[in-house]
């Protein structure tokens, strides 16, 4: 799980939840599966709203070019997004993201906080973990990053309104436990670039990470 922050400044975040406000929305069980229309209970952006790519095209093309966002997924592909919406006694119970979205696998959920933390009561992303629950109500703009295969819910609003672009990553690295040594050994390399400059050392981590992303990726 990895939290990005910034993705879009404070008046881009702005812009963007004036532009959703013009959006229709729909009730979010439409693009549920089966099991997870029985805890879902929110609203969502009309997908056949014409407003609504333009603005996913402005958001996709940002995330992609995050470089945090670029090193902990590997992103091969993007799901289209799904504007979010939950007023006061809406919830996303428990429930793990299908494994398949439009044909493709689901390796990375992503989690685009598009309203101020202090405008609405409840509403947290509460990700389960091995060391128990973990929740997360992150300032506009910000992201959280973490592997499709967790349970997860979305707690209940108690009052205000939480905004959310929501989305998944294909990966080139499937498993969760080899991104994060990617992504550990590609700080670790950069760190030491920052403070020492090309070295030997620096060349043979490199050569570790090249040569572990060859191994691993699924192209």
């Amino acid at each position: 799980m990895l939290c990005i922050a910034d993705v879009f400044d404070r008046n881009e975040t702005a812009a963007i939840r004036k532009r959703v406000e013009a959006l229709k929305f729909v009730d979010g069980r439409s693009t549920a599966g089966w099991v997870a229309r029985l805890v879902k209970d929110n609203e969502q952006a009309d997908p056949h709203d014409r407003e609504l790519a333009e603005l996913h095209r402005q958001i996709e093309e940002r995330i992609l070019v995050n470089e945090l966002f670029h090193l902990a997924v590997r992103p091969k592909a993007l799901t289209p997004l799904m504007i979010s919406r939950y007023k006061p006694g809406k919830q996303y119970g428990t429930h793990v993201d299908d494994a398949l979205m439009r044909g493709m696998r689901t390796d990375v959920s992503f989690t685009l906080f598009l309203a101020e933390p202090e405008t609405y009561e409840g509403g947290a992303l509460v990700i389960e973990t091995v060391t128990g629950e973990q929740a997360f109500k992150l300032a506009a703009g910000s992201m959280i990053v973490y592997p499709s295969n967790t349970l997860h819910r979305v707690a209940p609003v108690d009052s205000g309104e939480r905004l959310a672009a929501v989305g998944w990553a294909r990966s080139f690295v499937r498993s969760p436990e080899r991104r994060e040594i990617l992504f550990d050994l590609e700080t670790a390399r950069r760190e030491l670039f920052d403070t020492q400059g090309k070295s030997s050392t620096f060349d043979q981590l490199s050569k570790c990470s090249a040569n572990l992303l060859r191994m691993w990726a699924d192209d």
